[in-house]
């Protein structure tokens, strides 16, 4: 039996560059909603490629298969009550559009940090050798990022604190009352 005074379950896609943040900040999220009791489930792009997906590579059909098996796994949990933590480059406008409409309480966060700035992040040096040709297909180099036209959180990483970025997000769901 449902309770009306349960928190409903949401879906809050982090899109970004290699490197803005989003991880860091999708684990940030999750011990604070944890801390207050809620179910939560983080859902990032790395570790679904070693399970999930891991048969996808990185090209745009493969990108949108990826993100089409996340999505499923984002509305069981989600229409089930559960708050979705998902950390994903996901660099096509029309492919979170298709998140967004198959998700329950969907918040679109762009995880905002300029390309010298990523680069800079870059501690396994993909962006190196994505500039020297070695990557292909690597989003903001080779291949193209979609920044969100208007998304419902725009958190900018060069100018605030990973604490900061995800303090943005929680008042956020807060005031929709989904946490």
């Amino acid at each position: 039996m449902s309770n009306n005074n349960e928190i409903p379950g949401f879906v809050v896609w982090m899109t970004g560059l290699s490197g803005a943040g989003k991880t860091t900040i999708a684990l940030i999220l999750e011990e604070k909603l944890r801390e207050r009791g809620l179910k939560v489930e983080r859902l990032d792009g790395d570790v679904v490629r070693e399970s999930l997906t891991r048969d996808l590579g990185f090209s745009a059909e493969d990108r949108a298969k990826n993100i089409e098996r996340v999505t499923f796994v984002a509305k069981l949990l989600s229409r089930n009550g559960v708050g979705c933590l998902c950390a994903f480059i996901s660099p096509y406008q029309h492919v979170r559009d298709h998140v967004r409409a198959n998700t329950t309480n969907f918040l679109e966060v762009f995880i905002d940090a300029p390309l010298e700035v990523v680069i800079e992040r870059d501690v396994k040096g993909m962006y190196k050798k994505a500039i020297a040709g070695d990557i292909p297909n690597f989003t903001g180099i080779s291949d193209p990022f979609e920044a969100p036209e208007n998304p419902d959180i725009h958190v900018r990483t060069d100018q605030q604190s990973p604490e900061e970025s995800a303090q943005v997000i929680l008042d956020k769901l807060a005031s929709l009352g989904y946490v």
